[in-house]
């Protein structure tokens, strides 16, 4: 490789370490190492791209530090690092990927009882929603079923465990705030979401017919998750939909897709669903 490309690659790694971490001070630690009571010792996250912190970096790629769940950046205060004052031995697993539906779900959760996670975050549904037309979106009645066959997973595996359930984002204002923004329309044109986000610009009947449609269906997944966690039992707690009543603006995404949160987006999503965790209180 030559050397001028070699410094260039250096220099860009750099780029997107800094962009990862920031220059915010480390969380301080317990000075004796002694766990607080109730502690967990181990949180596992489960979903899309979304909670692993997608394009929070320079890249449109994971970046798992910046996640509002189990991240250990300094950029973004997560459920993770105001957890780790609290058992500097904890250890954190990020089991969601990018694309992941409601139907990855068990395998994740599998996961997490192989790590004997006792505190998991669940954040999962926008790409049922998020598909190439809306008759291809995941049935409401099949989303319900692959949630809870995953939260079964964990009930099983580990009964004792604290799960939290977060509602999906409000993706339709995130249409409402873009669409007349010439940036955020060439970038969805790449097909982000194309069951919303197509023809961002359009003001035809049947595309405002496809966006309420779409709307409707994030509102029944997120009605489906609320009674999901509600049939799980005392340990699943539920935002109450906290992360939908964000009023996510293009100041909270990021600049390459228009779509994922960046480290703004990551540490709102951190501070309004830790109020849900059970460990806020």
């Amino acid at each position: 490789m030559p050397k001028r490309w070699t410094t260039a690659v250096v220099s860009l790694l750099a780029l997107v370490a800094l962009a990862c971490e920031g220059g915010a001070e480390p969380t301080p630690r317990p000075s004796d190492g002694t766990p607080l009571a109730g502690a967990p010792k181990v949180v596992a996250a489960l979903g899309d791209s979304i909670t692993t912190g997608f394009g929070s970096c320079l890249v449109l790629t994971s970046c798992e530090r910046n996640s509002w769940s189990t991240g250990d950046g300094l950029r973004v205060e997560s459920h993770f690092r105001r957890l780790v004052d609290r058992n500097p031995g904890l250890r954190g697993h990020n089991h969601a990927r990018p694309g992941a539906r409601a139907a990855a779900l068990a395998g994740q959760a599998e996961r997490a009882v192989r790590d004997r996670a006792d505190y998991v975050t669940v954040l999962i549904g926008a790409n049922d929603a998020c598909r190439g037309t809306i008759d291809a979106m995941t049935p409401v009645t099949e989303f319900r079923a692959e949630v809870d066959r995953g939260l079964r997973v964990l009930r099983e595996g580990r009964p004792k465990a604290r799960v939290l359930v977060v509602s999906i984002p409000d993706l339709y204002r995130l249409w409402e705030v873009g669409h007349d923004d010439s940036r955020a329309a060439r970038a969805w044109r790449r097909g982000v979401c194309p069951a919303l986000l197509a023809d961002a610009t359009s003001d035809a009947p049947a595309d405002r017919a496809r966006r309420a449609e779409f709307r409707e269906r994030i509102d029944a997944y997120n009605s489906q998750l609320r009674a999901a966690c509600r049939a799980y039992g005392s340990r699943c707690r539920h935002d109450g939909g906290a992360v939908h009543r964000v009023r996510f603006d293009l100041d909270l995404v990021n600049r390459l897709d228009y779509f994922h949160p960046d480290t703004d987006g990551q540490s709102r999503l951190a501070e309004v669903t830790w109020r849900s965790s059970g460990y806020a209180d």
